[in-house]
């Protein structure tokens, strides 16, 4: 796997990427608690700013994804993100701090044109039998910035300031997209399979895409309620510290620490059985672990059993991303891969906002402990709703490696069905 030069070099400026994007999002964090007082309106924003565009822009993202070309995608977000906060940081030397949301925003909306790429470049040129190792090697790599990428941040911040702190993360974005350089170009082939047509009719192409294969409608329904499950318990996490567990609010990042420590560990051992295990398979374990770490975590008043939860649903965690992200790059064409993604992304956002919203309500009138309950039976109906595809036969990928760069074209458009 590491003999694949598109993977060495990916994932070398994801790491570039994950650290800037750290040391932004913390200190902006710091920055603004410290100059609005702790205000949990302006922290809020923070969020939104940060979510709301994978909602919003990731649709239109994937399509772009599709139609232009991957590397030159990649290289110009991220040197755009670097560029956007060098502006930010000259509005911030006049007094503006909003314009620190701005950051965000832009960072998160261009996140959505190079994600998808990046996968669309997996899916090109990575051989079927190597895209779960891939995908564990991403989950760990996410997982293990999870861990440090607070630290980092905290600790620049807290050293050199903001201003240190977003010439950082520009620094970092700006080599991240030198790094991209490296990536071969691409072929005359792969240049004319690129999308010229009407952009609103690629992405209705996209959900007709989802909507007309079985495998990937079956993955929107348990993508659907796994946010939804998400969702609900979110924010919740700190009233099982205070008022299941008895401790101080501070003592969250342990919790999540420990939870965070595990995903990572997890990842690195699905690397060693990827190839041996279906993604189907995996994705339905992860999602019945998850169901029983949640219902535990809900009603547990033992801190010890609480960390073996967060561990265990930890160390699984991976097995729901890896096996969500593996089927989808298996069972999507090279063409549709963008597109793909963002009709599915909003799916899994768009409930898990719809979660988040009844969160603290349902907590107020029912019990924390309802709550979890209910997360974990609808992580229960996202195994029930995978159920079909586990007794599906093993199929070779389509669109992939091994295939046509412009191969046929979905339902609807010829007849054709993967």
């Amino acid at each position: 796997m590491w003999n694949n030069r598109y993977v060495r070099t990916i994932m070398l400026s994801r790491i570039a990427l994950n650290l800037g994007v750290w040391v932004r999002n913390f200190a902006i964090l710091l920055y603004v608690t410290d100059v609005t007082g702790n205000n949990s309106r302006y922290v809020s924003l923070i969020s939104i700013a940060e979510f709301a565009p994978i909602f919003v822009f990731s649709i239109v993202g994937g399509a772009f994804a599709d139609r232009w070309n991957a590397k030159r995608t990649m290289v110009a977000s991220d040197w755009l993100s670097s560029a956007s906060i060098l502006a930010v940081l000259l509005a911030l030397s006049y007094g503006d701090w909003h314009t620190l949301l701005f950051a965000t925003f832009v960072s998160s909306i261009l996140s959505q044109f190079s994600q998808p790429a990046a996968m669309k470049l997996f899916k090109k040129h990575v051989p079927e039998k190597q895209l779960q190792g891939v995908m564990a090697v991403h989950q760990s790599m996410t997982a293990f910035f999870l861990i440090i990428g607070p630290v980092a941040g905290a600790y620049v911040y807290s050293t050199y300031g903001i201003e240190t702190s977003l010439l950082v993360t520009s620094g970092l974005c700006l080599l991240s997209g030198v790094i991209l350089l490296r990536l071969p170009k691409e072929s005359n082939r792969q240049k004319d399979a690129q999308g010229k047509g009407n952009l609103w009719a690629d992405i209705r192409e996209g959900f007709r895409y989802v909507i007309e294969h079985r495998i990937l409608r079956t993955l929107a329904g348990t993508f659907a309620v796994s946010g939804l499950a998400v969702g609900l318990i979110q924010p919740l996490l700190v009233f099982v510290t205070l008022e299941n567990l008895g401790r101080e609010r501070e003592f969250l990042q342990w919790l999540l620490m420990a939870n965070g420590t595990a995903t990572m560990v997890g990842g690195a051992l699905i690397m060693t059985v990827a190839k041996k295990i279906r993604p189907q398979t995996m994705l339905a374990a992860g999602l019945l672990v998850s169901m029983v770490g949640t219902i535990g975590i809900g009603w547990s008043e033992s801190l010890l059993l609480t960390f073996g939860l967060q561990i265990v649903n930890g160390l699984c965690y991976p097995l729901i991303l890896i096996g969500i992200n593996t089927m989808i790059m298996q069972n999507t064409q090279a063409a549709f891969i963008g597109r793909t993604g963002g009709a599915m992304t909003p799916m899994f956002m768009g409930m898990m906002v719809i979660g988040m919203g009844f969160a603290g309500t349902l907590k107020e009138s029912v019990s924390l402990q309802f709550v979890y309950s209910i997360s974990g039976i609808l992580f229960l109906l996202g195994a029930m709703i995978l159920a079909p595809l586990l007794r599906r036969p093993e199929k070779r990928a389509i669109g992939g490696i091994h295939d046509r760069v412009d191969g046929p074209p979905p339902a609807g458009v010829d007849g054709h069905r993967g």
